[in-house]
């Protein structure tokens, strides 16, 4: 057999698991895929954070009957955000936070750290479709007059924010009560309890730029 003919057969060789560029082979396919597998674990970064359950308003204790854990990336912001485990005893909302949206840590505090106080406020005439958690309406008070009327009504908080609505049947099977907290400077607690201790009138309107004019 020619010099030819010997390398042609040694090409046509069935290669065996001791040929080194076999090895060397089977080897670089092995580096690949973990190298893949390497990759994808490092780009799993999802961790569990909460999530409010149902609107949580301004002053409510938050606990985890108000959360859901969800699995997210949140990359370099994860510290801004409440995660699983890092639940504080005794803590409230001291923002609004909506339904389904992630709890920012800076939106739990102290119920002594409040700025503003939630009034709950029944109102009997319809309430402004806009006039929803989150948004802003002006409280008007009306004295009663002492001859079945009203007192012309005069503004005593403005831009107050809502913090949550409920609808309930009065007593006695009556006409439907809305129920609006609405969250108002300490120093405006005392006309508004005086007010509805006095049976006076009060009025909640749409403040649809938000600011106190």
């Amino acid at each position: 057999m020619s010099t030819a003919e010997k390398a042609t057969a040694a090409r046509l060789r069935k290669p065996s698991w001791k040929d080194p560029r076999l090895l060397v082979g089977i080897l670089l396919v092995l580096a690949s895929i973990a190298g893949v597998v390497a990759l994808v674990r490092a780009a799993d970064t999802s961790i569990v954070a909460y999530a409010a359950k149902e609107d949580i308003a301004v002053g409510q204790f938050v606990g985890l009957d108000q959360l859901v854990a969800v699995e997210v990336r949140l990359g370099n912001v994860e510290g801004r955000y409440l995660t699983s485990g890092g639940l504080p005893d005794g803590k409230v909302a001291v923002q609004r936070i909506a339904k389904g949206d992630l709890v920012p840590a800076s939106s739990l505090g102290g119920a002594g750290g409040l700025g503003r106080k939630p009034l709950p406020i029944t109102i009997t005439e319809a309430l402004p479709a806009e006039a929803v958690a989150g948004t802003r309406v002006d409280v008007w008070v009306a004295q009663p007059n002492g001859r079945n009327g009203f007192a012309e009504p005069h503004r005593i908080a403005a831009a107050a924010e809502i913090a949550h609505v409920a609808t309930a049947q009065s007593a006695l099977g009556g006409a439907r009560e809305t129920v609006v907290q609405v969250l108002v400077d300490e120093d405006q607690l005392p006309q508004l309890l005086g007010a509805q201790a006095n049976k006076a009138r009060v009025s909640l309107v749409w403040n649809p730029s938000g600011r106190a004019q």
